[in-house]
């Protein structure tokens, strides 16, 4: 059987864990200035993939 392809979008968004897939937060791009510092920090972490999404993204990223 031949090699998967990984989706390159996803391979650069997501992160296999022992646990679940990691993803950055959204919201952080611009229109910084009507955010509070303390919801900015807390968009910095790294959070867990919802577990109903995480099936679709290890199918796109199936070697990483």
């Amino acid at each position: 059987m031949p090699k998967l392809k990984s989706n390159r979008g996803a391979a650069k968004r997501f992160k296999r864990t022992a646990s679940g897939v990691k993803c950055n937060a959204s919201h952080r791009r611009h229109i910084l200035t009507k955010k509070s510092t303390k919801r900015k920090r807390h968009l910095r972490a790294a959070k867990q993939l919802h577990k109903s999404d995480v099936r679709s993204a290890l199918r796109m990223i199936p070697y990483c």
